[in-house]
């Protein structure tokens, strides 16, 4: 990966989910084992927790959970893994990190909650326009590693959909031939809010990939009994609406339908009241959002371009954290468009029609 733009590959109809897996995994196999081999949370915290006993039986229950509810997309995992020449453990703790991260002791020195993803949208419907503007942003060990995955399943339908290596598509952001699209962001949750062993977030956001409109969307998002929460921000293409939806553990959320008024989160829980870490980066881009406008594409694609405050802009830098990407949902015209590097520059990667 060069930086230009971003790879398509093409895969499917597959007679397997294996088969699927299997081909994502040996065309991406170099970039999956550049990033496990460059990703230290999984070196140096996933992957010795998992040596434990307690990781062990953590690692396990939560395979039990996931397998049985999603066996199409576990078996996808086992695909990747062996299409990339990857072990399967590295595979399943790079996709179920956020359930197991917070079981893992934190020493004296490192009592700080660990942070290696955070994401950006401002969303808006109103009668001018309609759209989600969305940044990616991921640990250093993702930068210039990432590509998007077109599928065709046996059933017909098609998805595309941004994809870390290693992981099912999409943690990040897609959409389908039924007009259904989605972007994510990550959400605190402190651990008395988290069920050990549930189901896993990047299984649901899997699943978003196949729904057949914005209710049966919402059925795969309430539905599972989750280990942590998340936030997805939902689209309907064919309705021209989005919506905002928080959950969290025993199946709790909460929904809001964006307006006219520009709606833009962070990585905090806004209407689902729960107990959650007080994150400073988030707390921090919420308030500067809040005092820049959002009123046409080009002023939300300037807001998340914004780097005012030196320790936590909106659009990232570095060291630890980069904005991977910027990605702009056009609901009236149907496109998608990546933006590479700061999108107030316009720098387009790729342009997508979402054709349904």
């Amino acid at each position: 990966m060069d930086g230009g733009t971003l790879e398509t590959f093409h895969v499917g109809p597959c007679g397997s989910s294996y088969e699927m897996g299997y081909l994502i995994g040996e065309r991406f196999s170099n970039v999956i084992k550049c990033r496990v081999e460059k990703d230290l949370i999984l070196q140096e915290q996933l992957l010795p927790f998992a040596s434990t006993a307690e990781g062990h039986s953590l690692v396990e229950a939560l395979e039990r959970s996931n397998k049985e509810r999603y066996p199409r997309y576990w078996g996808e995992l086992v695909g990747t893994a062996g299409g990339s020449g990857v072990p399967l453990l590295h595979i399943l703790l790079l996709n179920l990190r956020k359930e197991i991260l917070p079981f893992v002791p934190k020493d004296e020195l490192t009592k700080e909650p660990v942070v290696d993803d955070d994401c950006s949208d401002v969303l808006v419907v109103n009668d001018a326009m309609a759209i989600a503007v969305h940044n990616e942003d991921g640990n250093v060990a993702l930068v210039d590693h990432t590509y998007l995955v077109k599928a065709v399943l046996p059933s017909g339908l098609s998805f595309t959909a941004y994809t870390y290596p290693g992981e099912l598509p999409s943690c990040a952001f897609g959409f389908n031939s039924h007009g259904v699209a989605f972007t994510l962001n990550s959400v605190p949750p402190l651990n008395n809010e988290i069920t050990a062993g549930g189901i896993g977030r990047n299984f649901v956001s899997r699943d978003l990939l196949e729904a057949y409109g914005i209710d049966d969307a919402l059925h795969r998002i309430r539905k599972p009994n989750v280990s942590v929460g998340h936030c997805y921000n939902l689209i309907d293409i064919k309705g021209r609406r989005i919506l905002n939806i928080e959950t969290a553990s025993n199946n709790r959320f909460s929904i809001h339908e964006v307006g006219e008024d520009p709606f833009f989160h962070a990585n905090m829980y806004l209407h689902l009241k729960i107990d959650q870490i007080q994150d400073e980066n988030s707390s921090s881009r919420q308030k500067r959002a809040a005092m820049l406008p959002a009123d046409s594409q080009e002023r939300a694609l300037s807001l998340l371009g914004d780097t005012n405050h030196e320790k936590y802009p909106i659009f990232m830098t570095g060291p630890i954290l980069h904005t991977l990407c910027t990605v702009l949902i056009d609901v009236d015209r149907a496109i998608v468009t990546i933006y590479k590097g700061n999108p107030k520059n316009g720098d387009v990667s790729n342009e997508i029609h979402i054709e349904y």
